[in-house]
């Protein structure tokens, strides 16, 4: 079995966890392909790894790799997932930072996660991804989000306004410091944060969720996700910013923005005991009232 595996930094009393791992999958006969910058560090701060082949694009995931491994938290999660694209090649992730929502395998479950992984002791849980266009392009082709794009009010106070359409029908204008628009996979991410709903995976939908809006009435809503979105944001500055997942981009006002369902799903490794409802109570303390204990 081949795994690519990817995290970002590695800090010092993660050194030995690394020596761990990489001495487990020698002895389960899972050769490591590791993404280059991963591997420069690994060489530098562990002492291991000259022997291993790398990989630096997407591209390089159109054969050969059996096993996505991202070794961080969820944003170490997500740049793993922008290398996956739509290879089919399904991903695991070990959370050695703080929440570990997306990468929600504790390091201390490293072996029996492997061992589980090669029996295939596991199930896919599919999860949708925004494809984004504009006119000059901006992205390039890593123009993909598992989370989110949000448009922000960029060098000023001044509150920014969004028009929005839904499927070529006006939907609404946004007097806002921005707007979310999510996958359900996003949905616990900034969207939550904004005020957006919790929704599961597995549905069809997308999120538009307001950053601080002017108006009362103003809330999230959930669309159906093969309908396009189309924003245009106006506003004081000449600038706006527009992130996807965490790709910032300095974009000029009046430029449109299309977004599409893209027309591929990411493979998420599952196990039976760790589903959502669960990691939504754990994680993020959902429905815990401190009248209810003891």
């Amino acid at each position: 079995m081949n795994a690519a595996i990817y995290s970002r930094k590695i800090l010092k009393h993660e050194i030995p966890f690394f020596k761990q791992f990489f001495n487990h999958l020698k002895s389960v006969a899972i050769k490591p392909i590791l993404a280059v910058d991963f591997r420069d560090q690994l060489i530098k701060k562990v002492g291991i790894g000259q022997e291993y082949d790398t990989f630096d694009h997407y591209k390089d995931f159109v054969s050969g790799i059996d096993l996505a491994i991202s070794i961080g938290g969820d944003g170490t999660f997500l740049k793993t997932v922008s290398y996956i694209r739509s290879s089919g090649v399904p991903i695991i992730g070990i959370n050695t930072g703080r929440l570990g929502f997306l990468a929600n395998t504790s390091t201390e479950q490293l072996e029996q996660t492997i061992e589980r992984v090669i029996r295939k002791d596991f199930v896919y849980q599919k999860r949708s991804l925004l494809r984004v266009q504009t006119e000059d392009n901006i992205y390039g082709d890593n123009n993909l989000a598992l989370n989110e794009l949000a448009v922000h009010k960029k060098d000023t106070s001044s509150m920014i306004t969004v028009d929005a359409s839904l499927d070529g029908k006006y939907l609404n204008s946004y007097w806002a410091d921005g707007l979310i628009v999510g996958t359900p996979t996003g949905s616990t991410a900034y969207s939550l944060s904004c005020g957006g709903p919790i929704i599961t995976p597995g549905c069809a939908v997308h999120i538009l969720t307001p950053i601080a809006p002017h108006n009362l009435n103003v809330r999230p809503v959930v669309v159906p996700d093969h309908m396009p979105i189309k924003l245009k944001v106006k506003g004081r500055d000449r600038k706006f910013l527009m992130t996807l997942d965490s790709h910032s981009k300095s974009v000029k006002n009046g430029t449109e923005v299309i977004l599409h369902k893209a027309d591929f799903m990411i493979n998420v490794i599952k196990f039976e005991e760790n589903n959502f409802l669960d990691t939504i109570r754990n994680k993020m303390m959902w429905g815990i009232d401190q009248r209810n204990e003891g």
